[in-house]
């Protein structure tokens, strides 16, 4: 495999959703342990961020499913925060987004169903991602499992080394009744943000 890459934008802001569980979120230690769509547990380091507002408001959806608690079903204080970030400069990642660039990466340019309109499993997600992992790249650029049809950006970024961490940009995590209804970047006080080339 040879994936097609894409260059991050330094100082390009990237959203976290989490939790309010006291833990860090920025911390990729998390899915390094249990494992995420694009790295196998156990695996390594690994952290899951939204390149875009409406994909992190997809992300909470995605978070909810298999509950029995509907996105309706939350008040301005559910325990759901959203992290700005940025990551070091000069990250090279593998291309998730463009069709030649999952055709490179042995998924269907339908990604994120089969042509059949079945997900693409989480396992083949998990491979993927270990290659480019040991191909060095620093993560996979993608569309959004949690979106429909894809139309969101992902981040799956894979920090080099354990020194390397994101950066929260801000004044810290914004309490979800501050996002739950946002739009686009302007909704959070952020400028717009560019996507990869």
């Amino acid at each position: 495999m040879t994936p097609d890459t894409a260059r991050l934008p330094d100082g390009r802001i990237w959203l976290r959703v989490a939790g309010e569980h006291g833990t860090d979120p920025l911390d990729p230690a998390y899915a390094q342990a249990h494992g995420g769509r694009w790295n196998p547990p156990g695996s390594f380091d690994a952290l899951y961020l939204n390149g875009d507002v409406a994909t992190a408001r997809a992300q909470v959806r995605r978070m909810l499913e298999d509950t029995p608690v509907a996105e309706d079903d939350l008040d301005d204080s559910a325990p759901f925060v959203l992290v700005p970030a940025t990551i070091p400069t000069r990250q090279q990642v593998a291309d998730a987004v463009s069709d030649s660039g999952l055709s490179a990466l042995g998924l269907p340019v339908t990604y994120p169903t089969r042509r059949t309109g079945r997900a693409v499993p989480q396992s083949d997600c998990q491979a993927v991602g270990r290659a480019v992992h040991d191909a060095g790249l620093r993560g996979v650029w993608c569309r959004s499992a949690a979106t429909p049809g894809g139309s969101g950006r992902g981040l799956a970024w894979f920090p080099a080394r354990r020194s390397s961490r994101a950066q929260a940009v801000g004044a810290g995590p914004l309490p979800y009744g501050a996002w739950r209804h946002a739009e686009s970047w302007v909704d959070i006080s952020l400028p717009n943000q560019h996507d990869p080339a």
